[in-house]
Formats: structure tokens, C-alpha cells, sequence
């Protein structure tokens, strides 16, 4: 398998018609998922999958069922959100992002630095647009009546 970050299609292309089938090609650019499995490629090494795993697979899923257009549907809500994933350099955003849906501390060590305010406003509002906000706050609820429940 080769991971594809190029963001030229052409040039990937031509890598499925060298190898002619024998190599997975996978994007390397959440962004270009989509036209990468209409290309011939196999999937993506993807940061959004980091917070929305199940939307990212079912995409895919979608594409290799042949519901082009329930692929498409997915793409294009996932998109707002990649974007703001990329607002800064990798993984500053996706990193942040996850400590403002509490699954990590957002911690970065040098030569990384904290978000821009900004950027994280930005961010914070694609968060709130996808709706994750309120499924992260569905996991927490449901994860402390779990822990409520496992200590009677």
C-alpha cells in the first residue's frame, strides 16, 4: 500500500495504471477521499476518522456499495469539517479538537504550539455545525451511568 499526499490525481492515476491493481493506493488528504476511491484507490489514512471514524467509514462504505450518491452526501458533510481540521499545521487542529470534545488533553510539545484563538473559534463552530458537541456530551452522560452503575 502506498499512502497518496500529492493532491494530484493525474499523478495518481498513473500510479493504479503502473501498478496495474497490484498496489492499495490510499489518500493521504481527508479532502480527496471521494475522488480517490473513484480513481480505483482503496481508502485514506485519515485525521477526521479521529473524531468522526464512523462517518469517514461510512463514506467509504457507501462508495464501495454503490451508493455514489450517498457517498457524495457524506463528502460533502464531512468537508466543512476536514477543512477545519487543516486550518493549521497537522496535528495542532485535530489535536485540539479533541481536547475540546474531551477525549484527550490537548497538550503540544515544541516545535507544536496551542492553536490560535482564532483558529480555534473557527474550529470550535465547524465542531458545533457537525453536531459533535452534543454526541460528546451523549458518551459522557452515558459513560458516568455506566461508572454510577458499576459502583452499586
Amino acid at each position: 500500500a502506498v499512502k497518496e499526499s500529492s493532491g494530484n490525481l493525474e499523478q495518481m492515476s498513473r500510479i493504479l495504471q503502473l501498478t496495474n491493481g497490484r498496489l492499495a493506493l490510499l489518500s493521504g488528504d481527508d479532502a480527496l477521499t471521494l475522488p480517490v476511491l473513484a480513481i480505483g484507490g482503496t481508502g485514506v489514512i485519515s485525521v477526521a476518522a479521529n473524531i468522526v471514524p464512523r462517518d469517514v467509514v461510512a463514506m467509504i462504505a457507501a462508495f464501495q456499495a454503490g451508493q455514489h450518491g450517498e457517498a457524495v452526501r457524506w463528502h460533502e458533510r464531512l468537508l466543512p469539517l476536514i477543512k477545519a481540521l487543516f486550518l493549521e499545521t497537522n496535528p495542532i487542529p485535530i489535536k485540539t479538537a479533541m481536547g475540546m470534545l474531551g477525549m484527550i488533553q490537548p497538550d503540544m510539545r515544541l516545535p507544536l504550539c496551542a492553536m490560535s484563538e482564532a483558529n480555534q473559534a473557527r474550529l470550535h463552530q465547524a465542531i458545533e455545525a457537525y453536531g459533535l458537541f452534543k454526541s460528546a456530551a451523549g458518551t459522557k452522560a452515558r459513560g458516568a451511568k455506566a461508572k454510577r452503575k458499576s459502583d452499586t
